[in-house]
C-alpha cells in the first residue's frame, strides 16, 4: 500500500510502499502526480533501478527531457548512457570527471531557469554517496511567496529578472563552468500553470538583474528575495542514502548542495521532465 507522508510543513513528502522498478498501476500514478503537485518534492527511498527503469519512473510525471549542455562540453562517459540520463559525479578517470557538477557546495538555483521553457521537474537517483555531506536542500517558492509582506507582493508584480548560467558552475562567478552558457528572462513571481499557485522565481546562482531597474535597486530587491527564500521555514534538508530517488518541481522550488569530501566517491543519475509552457 502506497503511503505518502509530509517531510516538512512547507515542502516535501516521502512515498513508501512502492517499487519503481515494477509497473505502476494507473490509480497509483494518479496519486503520485497529485502528491507531486501538492508537495513539490517527493522522496522514494530504497529503490533499485536500471537507467530504463528510472526513465520509466520519470514518465509517470511527464516526458523525459534531453541533456541541454552542448555535446562538445559533455563528459565522454555520457556516450554510454541512454538519452535522457546524465551523471552527477566527482568520480574521475584519467583525472577527468565522468559526470557533471563534480565538486563542492552549490548555491540555490532552479534547474534550467536560463532556458525559454525550463524543465518541469528533475529526478535524481543515488548510487554512491560519501560518508557525510553532499546533502540537497530544497526551498519552497510557494512558502516564500505566501510569507512575503503585502507591500513586497505589490512591488514585485510585473517585474522580470534575467538569468545566466555557465554550464557546470556551482558558485556565481567560479571557474568551474564551461565556455557554453544559457540566458533568459522570466517573471520574478511565477504562477504554476498546473496548480495556479504563485512562487518566487529567482535564485542566488543564476539570477543576474531585474529588467528596467538601476543596478542598485535591482540588487537590493534580489538580495532581499535571496535571503527571504532561503529562510529555514521554507526548507527541507535531505541527507542522501543509496537507493534514494527524489523528484522535485522546478517551477516552484529551488535547491542547493552542501560540500562533501573530495576524496570520497559520489554518483547520482539525473533525468528531467519537460514542460510545455513558458513561465508566466
Amino acid at each position: 500500500m502506497t503511503k505518502i507522508t509530509p517531510l516538512t510543513k512547507a515542502i516535501g513528502a516521502t512515498v513508501e510502499g512502492i517499487d519503481l522498478s515494477t509497473t505502476i498501476d494507473n490509480s497509483v500514478q494518479d496519486k503520485l502526480r497529485k502528491a507531486f503537485l501538492d508537495h513539490s518534492v517527493l522522496l522514494f527511498p530504497g529503490q533499485q533501478l536500471s537507467h530504463q527503469q528510472q526513465l520509466a519512473a520519470a514518465n509517470i510525471f511527464g516526458e523525459p527531457g534531453q541533456l541541454h549542455r552542448p555535446r562538445e562540453f559533455q563528459p565522454k562517459a555520457y556516450s554510454d548512457l541512454p538519452d535522457g540520463i546524465m551523471m552527477v559525479s566527482n568520480i574521475r578517470e584519467d583525472g577527468v570527471p565522468i559526470g557533471s557538477l563534480p565538486d563542492g557546495e552549490m548555491m540555490f538555483h532552479h534547474d534550467m531557469i536560463h532556458r525559454e521553457i525550463p524543465d518541469k521537474a528533475t529526478m535524481l537517483y543515488a548510487v554512491e554517496i560519501p560518508s557525510f555531506g553532499g546533502d540537497t536542500w530544497f526551498a519552497s517558492g510557494y512558502s516564500a511567496y505566501d510569507s512575503l509582506p503585502p507591500e513586497w507582493k505589490k512591488r514585485l508584480d510585473g517585474l522580470k529578472a534575467s538569468h545566466l548560467y555557465h554550464y557546470g558552475s556551482t558558485q556565481k562567478g567560479d571557474d568551474r563552468g564551461t565556455p557554453a552558457f544559457g540566458e533568459c528572462t522570466h517573471p520574478i513571481i511565477r504562477t504554476n500553470h498546473e496548480t495556479g499557485r504563485k512562487s518566487i522565481y529567482v535564485n542566488r546562482l543564476m539570477t543576474e538583474s531585474i529588467e528596467g531597474l538601476s543596478s542598485e535597486d535591482s540588487q537590493e530587491i534580489l538580495d532581499y528575495l535571496f535571503d527571504h527564500g532561503e529562510q529555514p521555514e521554507h526548507i527541507y534538508k535531505h541527507s542522501w542514502t543509496v537507493g534514494d530517488l527524489l523528484i522535485w518541481d522546478n517551477r516552484c522550488s529551488m535547491h542547493a548542495r552542501t560540500d562533501f569530501p573530495s576524496g570520497e566517491r559520489r554518483l547520482l543519475f539525473r533525468t528531467t521532465i519537460t514542460d510545455n509552457q513558458r513561465p508566466a
